[in-house]
């Protein structure tokens, strides 16, 4: 199947846009920007948008999940829209019992942990992700040659969530499951990689021109790991929507490591956390790979002349790989000045 000719990367609103040249391994006439959770706690006009629902209410209503959507790209000018939602929104409209809790994070009513408690898991129907269609498509029509960025979680990362009944630090269930119980683990993370899949599907075919896949936890396993109980998941999830053309990146956490094997799923550009620097990423992929990074959110904060040289050396660094789109390394610290972010747009597009 391929997507419908009034997509927009099929009518010429955004195939030729920076973001989607630079994914393609293009250099496009400005080097493109977006910020990982730049719709956000950052932002005042979120924290009025978001007054008296809670995060999964507000990613279920589509006309409040475009309005944050499309927040950061008003006020900030950014190359892309990310779409505004959470990785566990699909556990949710499959009726997974699942809530955001304000400061802990998604937490399960009953943490799946036995082979029983994967069998019981629902059965997904793509009807489920109407509301999720809807927000995009509102949000793509006002966003017009800017292109929206569709995500979901690595269903290494989703099942960790499954397994812990909420976040945690080092992971031990998901790992102990996943080397004492390979059978129930393959289990889980094929019903997490079909959630996914089918979720990052729904927003591509109803008008996201790229989709990212979010792996916040891979870091906390080593390669070998990764390699044989978590990968082959991940390329699951994507082959749900290889067949529409758009390009795919993959990003982790703490996955300095795992890059090459990040890579292998079958992407077209990998994300680098803010603890490698571009060039060694680059080096480590073999020149081949568009990279996306690295600015350390840490520095948002810091005196701007600190900031200005450390994106110079980002942008000068990224200038050896096939493409690059610069972003931060990790997400938007919720304390950060939006005015800062405003002025590193307008310093990156100068460049």
């Amino acid at each position: 199947m391929t997507l419908s000719p009034d997509h927009p990367l099929k009518d010429g609103r955004t195939a030729q846009s920076p973001l989607i040249t630079a994914y393609r391994g293009g250099r496009p006439n400005q080097h493109p920007i977006w910020f990982m959770r730049q719709a956000g706690r950052s932002l005042p006009e979120y924290r009025a948008a978001r007054e008296g629902y809670g995060m999964l209410e507000s990613c279920l209503k589509p006309e409040l999940a475009a309005e944050i959507t499309l927040q950061p790209v008003r006020r900030h000018g950014v190359d892309a829209g990310i779409f505004f939602s959470d990785i566990v929104i699909p556990l949710k409209l499959a009726g997974v019992g699942v809530d955001i809790v304000p400061g802990v994070g998604p937490v399960l009513e009953k943490p799946i942990r036995t082979p029983d408690d994967v069998a019981a898991l629902p059965r997904i129907d793509d009807a489920i992700f109407a509301p999720i269609r809807e927000a995009v498509r509102i949000a793509v029509e006002e966003l017009g040659t800017t292109p929206l960025i569709g995500f979901a979680g690595a269903p290494f990362t989703v099942a960790a969530y499954m397994v812990e009944g909420r976040p945690s630090r080092d992971h031990l269930g998901p790992r102990t499951m996943m080397h004492g119980d390979p059978a129930t683990w393959q289990a889980l993370m094929e019903w997490t990689a079909d959630a996914s899949g089918r979720f990052l599907r729904a927003q591509i075919e109803a008008g996201a021109s790229a989709g990212q896949l979010f792996d916040s936890w891979a870091g906390s396993l080593g390669l070998e790991d990764y390699r044989r109980s978590a990968a082959p998941y991940s390329s699951r999830a994507l082959d749900h929507v290889r067949d529409l053309g758009a390009p795919l990146v993959h990003f982790g956490t703490g996955t300095s490591e795992l890059l090459g094997a990040m890579y292998e799923v079958g992407v077209d550009a990998v994300g680098v956390d803010y603890r490698l620097p571009i060039q060694e990423a680059n080096r480590r992929l073999g020149g081949r790979v568009v990279l996306q990074g690295n600015i350390d959110p840490a520095l948002l904060a810091a005196p701007w002349n600190v900031l200005e040289a450390h994106v110079r050396e980002i942008v000068r660094q990224g200038a050896s790989a096939p493409g690059h789109v610069i972003n931060l390394g990790h997400g938007v610290p919720p304390e950060t000045d939006p005015g800062v972010l405003t002025r590193l747009v307008e310093l990156v597009h100068s460049i």
